[in-house]
């Protein structure tokens, strides 16, 4: 049988509830003397509350991801708060349209591939711990920024970049140069509540399919659409 909790969350997913469950087994002995039923009856309720958030940041959910090779799905859970189009110079040499998900510590923070790709290079970068609601927290905060190159046709260049927020502190990436990812395939993670960025090349029959404000699902969410 499966367990829904992912493998890039240990150890927090083992060390946090443990600490969780034994401070509520010593809190009603240590603190009788100290404090009346009520608050320690408060005390239990806020710290299995922590436990059952623990464990629900690290789920991992199944997921049956479109194999439709015209779609660009979403990288990540989470709410889009920017759609601009940048000049990427790096990469993908030239005009780009970015999309920006902000995850907060409610989502799933699975990272999925947006669809058949390469990874051609990953590079980490240093940097702050800046809102990541902001969308220039990709300039300066920590990020791991994946190029990958589309299998299908057009084989285009696309970009991947995971940002930690102000509250995460750990970038998990569990893919190599070289590899091959199937759309939808998970890749890793960001520890606690993060930014997950798709850039994709400005092409005519590149259709963008979301809104500001949108909420979407990491290999489930179509982003943009190949039109043939």
């Amino acid at each position: 049988m499966r367990i829904p909790l992912t493998k890039y969350g240990w150890p927090q997913v083992a060390v946090f509830p443990a600490a969780v469950l034994l401070l509520m087994a010593v809190l009603p002995i240590g603190m009788v003397g100290f404090l009346g039923s009520g608050a320690i009856i408060a005390g239990e309720v806020i710290l299995l509350a922590v436990l059952i958030w623990t464990l629900t940041f690290f789920r991992d959910p199944h997921r049956h991801c479109p194999s439709d090779g015209n779609l660009l799905l979403a990288p990540a859970d989470g709410k889009i708060t920017d759609i601009e189009q940048v000049d990427e110079s790096g990469f993908i040499d030239g005009p780009a349209l970015r999309i920006g998900i902000f995850l907060s510590i409610f989502n799933v923070h699975i990272n999925r591939a947006p669809c058949r790709v390469r990874v051609e290079t990953i590079t980490h970068k240093e940097g702050r711990y800046r809102n990541a609601m902001n969308p220039q927290s990709g300039r300066v905060n920590e990020s791991n920024t994946l190029a990958l190159v589309r299998t299908d046709h057009p084989q285009d260049r696309l970009v991947v970049r995971q940002i930690s927020g102000a509250i995460a502190r750990r970038i998990v990436c569990d893919t190599a140069e070289g590899e091959q990812l199937t759309g939808g395939q998970k890749f890793g993670m960001i520890k606690f509540g993060s930014r997950t960025e798709l850039v994709a090349p400005v092409r005519v029959e590149l259709k963008c399919l979301v809104r500001i404000g949108d909420k979407v699902k990491a290999g489930l969410t179509p982003l943009m659409r190949y039109e043939t």
